[in-house]
């Protein structure tokens, strides 16, 4: 079963992933790990993705696209794999398509766990940390016990992080979506596209997860 699981920050996609891995047995491959290990191992293609994160640079394609196409040539994938952050564009998802032509290999289904940008705005948005200990907390998911006051060193200092600032969210949350649109549509147009309701318990989106697994 070979996967690609998507979704928009705050979506849950870490939780569902680890429970798909724990489920079926298959590698996580995600575009991060990927990176990390080809640079440790010193593989050519993992060498020349350093000279541009060493600059601070975005990698490019080809050098991405070789890096991935390295990873799913490995023996782990031959039960399926769970691809988590790639493809990244358009682009990515045509080359992702020839190198699993090449590879005796094909996509089965590509899940979107879709959440509404307001409710992942209030999930992002509501994280705050104590100025003195730096103890985290959400103002619905984890706030203090005492409001006002931290429940590590009784501070009543709090502050947020700029990444954490509804603006700053909400920007990131555009970016993705107009970056995914395309890719969703690709993959909806070759029928293996399955987008699931992520607003829900976690046990109840995983039960909607295997239930496309399984089928």
């Amino acid at each position: 079963m070979n996967l690609i699981l998507m979704g928009l920050p705050g979506a849950g996609k870490g939780t569902q992933a680890e429970r798909i891995i724990d489920g079926y047995g298959i590698p996580h491959i995600s575009t991060g790990d990927m990176f990390r290990a080809a640079m440790k191992n010193q593989t050519a293609l993992g060498l020349e993705a350093k000279s541009y994160i060493d600059k601070g640079e975005l990698v490019p394609d080809d050098v991405t696209n070789g890096i991935v196409k390295e990873r799913l040539a490995e023996p782990d994938t031959e039960k399926g794999f769970l691809l988590d952050g790639f493809p990244r564009t358009l682009d990515q998802a045509e080359a992702l398509d020839k190198m699993l032509t090449e590879l005796n290999k094909k996509i089965d289904a590509v899940i979107d766990i879709h959440v509404e940008e307001d409710v992942l705005i209030e999930r992002l948005a509501g994280r705050f940390m104590c100025k003195n200990c730096g103890a985290t907390y959400h103002k619905i998911f984890n706030p203090p016990t005492e409001e006002g006051t931290c429940d590590r060193c009784g501070g009543h200092e709090f502050y947020q992080r700029e990444d954490d600032k509804p603006e700053t969210v909400k920007n990131r949350l555009t970016v993705n979506i107009k970056s995914s649109a395309p890719i969703l549509a690709y993959y909806k147009e070759k029928n293996v596209l399955h987008t699931i309701d992520g607003n829900r318990e976690i046990d109840e989106v995983f039960s909607d997860v295997k239930t496309i697994i399984d089928n």
